[in-house]
C-alpha cells in the first residue's frame, strides 16, 4: 500500500518515538527510523546546497551574506565569534527574528515602471543614499585589525548612516573622519548618572549628530553560546582583557576615558527610567533616539515627550529571551509613532526582509551581525561587499513589488500570513 506524504510523516514520527526508547535501543528500529520514505521526493528539491566545506576566498565571490559567517568562523577566534553569535538562554528570541519575517508576505503590484530605483531616505534631517543603517556593535578589533574605520569607510562607499557603540574600539572622532560625515553614537547609561553625562558631552564634542540610548540591557543575561565557544579558545584572555576591574576592563573602549566608573559593577542600566532619559536630554544638543522599544505602551510615551526617534530592537535577540521578533512588534509601534521616525533592527539579512518592515512605516533598518561576518571574514572589503549585497537585494525587492521609491512602498503591499 501506498502511504500518502500526511501519513509517511506520521508513521515516520511515530517510529522515530518508538526508536528514542531504551527498550529499542540497537535494533534494527532505531535504524529504520533514520532511513527517509522515498514515496515523494521533497518539493521543491535542493539542487544546489550550501557546502559549507568550500568557503568563499575572496568578498566578490559571496551570493548573499550568509557566505561570510563560515569564514568569520574560520578566522576569528572561538570566544570573540561565540560573544558575537550568541543570543540568550535557549537563542529563542534570535531564532525568531528570522522566523518572524515569514509571517509576513509581500503584495507585488504590477505594470509600474521601476526601471530607475531611488533609494535615498531623509533622516533627522540628514540625507542618505540608502536606509540600511550600520547598527552599533561593540569591539570591532576584536574581529578585524581594520576595526570601525574600516566599517566606517565601507559604509561611506554606499552612503550609509552609522550608529556608533559605546563599546567601540576605536574613537567617535577617528570614526568621523573614515566615515566622511557625523554619526549617531549609542550610549549605555551605567546606574550613574555622571558617566552617561561624560559620555554624551565626548559624543558631541567629538562630532555625533544624534545619541542612541540603549534601553534594554536592564539586567543581567545568559549567553549560553558564548560560555560555551569561550571554553574552546585556548588563548589566556588576561594578554587582552583585564578583568580585575571595571575600569580596567574598559580602557580598551576610548569613550570611558576620564569616566569616573567606581562605585559601578557593570556599564548597564538598571535604574533606566523615562526622567533618567529627560536628564541625558537635557545634557546634550544632540538629537534623542531611543534603542529598545517593543511595546506600544513605550512607543506612545516617546511619540508624546517629544523623542526624536526610536529604534524598535531586541538586541539582535541578546538582550532577554521574550521570544518575539522585531519585526512582529512593528506595526503596533507604527501605530502610535505619530510623525516621529521608527527605525527597526534585529535578525535582517535579506533585501525582502528590509522592504517589509519598510512597507510597514519604517524609515530605515539597522544590520549588525551582517557586517560583522564580513568584517571578521575579509576586514574592510568584506563590509564592503556584505553591504553592497543588501543595497542590491533591496533594489530588486523594490522592483518587485513595484515601488520606484521608499515614498512608493505602502503598508498594502504586505499581508499577514
Amino acid at each position: 500500500m501506498t502511504l500518502t506524504p500526511v501519513q509517511a510523516a506520521s508513521r515516520r514520527r511515530f517510529i522515530q518515538f518508538l526508536a528514542a526508547s531504551p527498550l529499542f535501543a540497537g535494533t534494527s528500529l532505531s535504524a529504520l527510523a533514520q532511513e527517509p520514505y522515498p514515496e515523494r521526493p521533497a518539493d521543491p528539491f535542493v539542487w544546489a546546497p550550501r557546502d559549507y566545506s568550500h568557503l568563499i576566498a575572496s568578498p566578490k565571490e559571496a551570493l548573499d551574506v550568509f557566505d561570510f559567517e563560515p569564514v568569520m568562523h574560520k578566522n576569528v577566534p572561538p570566544a570573540h565569534f561565540g560573544y558575537m553569535a550568541s543570543g540568550v538562554d535557549d537563542d529563542v528570541t534570535l531564532r525568531a527574528n528570522r522566523e518572524g519575517f515569514l509571517k509576513f508576505q509581500l503584495r507585488p503590484r504590477r505594470l509600474v515602471d521601476v526601471s530607475k530605483v531611488d533609494m535615498s531616505t531623509e533622516i533627522l534631517g540628514q540625507r542618505y543614499e540608502t536606509p540600511i543603517i550600520i547598527d552599533p556593535t561593540g569591539g570591532h578589533k576584536a574581529y578585524h585589525p581594520d576595526g570601525e574605520a574600516g566599517v566606517a569607510r565601507a559604509a561611506k562607499t554606499g552612503d550609509h548612516l552609522m550608529i556608533l557603540s559605546t563599546q567601540a574600539s576605536t574613537s567617535v572622532a577617528d570614526v568621523i573622519a573614515a566615515r566622511g560625515r557625523p554619526i549617531w553614537s549609542q550610549l549605555y547609561a551605567t546606574n550613574k548618572f555622571e558617566v552617561a553625562k561624560h559620555h554624551v558631552e565626548s559624543m558631541e564634542r567629538q562630532g555625533s549628530i544624534a545619541v542612541a540610548v540603549t534601553v534594554d540591557r536592564s539586567g543581567a543575561r545568559n549567553q549560553e553560546t558564548a560560555l560555551r565557544m569561550k571554553q574552546l579558545d585556548t588563548r589566556q584572555c588576561s594578554a587582552c582583557h583585564d578583568n580585575s576591574s571595571l575600569e580596567a576592563s574598559m580602557r580598551h573602549d576610548p569613550i570611558y576615558e576620564g569616566a569616573d566608573l567606581s562605585g559601578l559593577k557593570n556599564i548597564q542600566s538598571s535604574a533606566l527610567t523615562w526622567d533618567y532619559i529627560k536628564r541625558i536630554r537635557d545634557a546634550t544638543k544632540m538629537k534623542m533616539v531611543i534603542k529598545g522599544i517593543l511595546a506600544w505602551e513605550d512607543a506612545k510615551i516617546a511619540a508624546t515627550t517629544g523623542i526624536d526617534a526610536i529604534i524598535v530592537s531586541n538586541h539582535g535577540g541578546r538582550a532577554d529571551e521574550a521570544g518575539r521578533s522585531t519585526i512582529e512588534s512593528l506595526p503596533e509601534i507604527i501605530e502610535v509613532s505619530g510623525t516621529m521616525p521608527v527605525l527597526i533592527d534585529s535578525g535582517f539579512r535579506r533585501g525582502t526582509d528590509i522592504v517589509k518592515a519598510l512597507c510597514m512605516g519604517a524609515k530605515g533598518v539597522a544590520v549588525g551581525r551582517p557586517y560583522l561576518w564580513g568584517l571578521g571574514a575579509f576586514g574592510q572589503p568584506g563590509v564592503e561587499r556584505v553591504l553592497e549585497i543588501l543595497r542590491t537585494e533591496l533594489m530588486v525587492a523594490m522592483q518587485q513589488v513595484g515601488a520606484p521609491s521608499l515614498q512608493d512602498l505602502k503598508p498594502a503591499m504586505v499581508a499577514k500570513a
